[in-house]
């Protein structure tokens, strides 16, 4: 049985749950995460925003009330947090006090073993693909047209 609930309201009760110390697992809906995670078939692990980064995956309250589960891209000194989908080309920016989760791990492709994101592939992967932040445009027009054609 599916149930479908507001996305605001149910991810305002995820960002309660975390802030008690619970980690919650999600599935993943939407496309800005490709290539790494996918729509309907991977599940992000949320803990606490504990010491975010540059790099790092959270869940954050955007200035239209939107949540995203994107990637930190930069933090400057008075706070403000820039945001970009692994799969977007435009960012987004956010307070530092609007981070409400970071990703621990991911359970990716149907796996039941989480990957972690403390661990050296998803490190290795994360690392590799902000470097290639000026060619996304390319990699993922390719991307689109060949692996995802249906």
């Amino acid at each position: 049985m599916t149930v479908r609930v507001d996305n605001a309201a149910f991810l305002s009760e995820v960002a309660r749950l975390v802030g008690e110390g619970h980690t919650v697992t999600l599935p993943l809906r939407g496309y800005s995460m490709r290539p790494f995670l996918e729509n309907g078939r991977d599940k992000a692990v949320l803990g606490r925003p504990e010491g975010v980064g540059v790099g790092d995956v959270v869940l954050a309250r955007i200035g239209d009330g939107r949540y995203v589960l994107h990637r930190i891209v930069s933090i400057d000194g008075d706070g403000g947090v820039v945001l970009l989908g692994d799969g977007n080309l435009s960012t987004e920016s956010c307070r530092m006090g609007s981070i409400v989760a970071r990703a621990v791990g991911f359970y990716r492709k149907g796996r039941s073993t989480i990957d972690s994101t403390s661990g050296m592939k998803w490190r290795a992967y994360s690392a590799i693909w902000m470097r290639l932040r000026p060619f996304r445009r390319y990699l993922l027009f390719v991307y689109r047209n060949v692996f995802c054609k249906q």
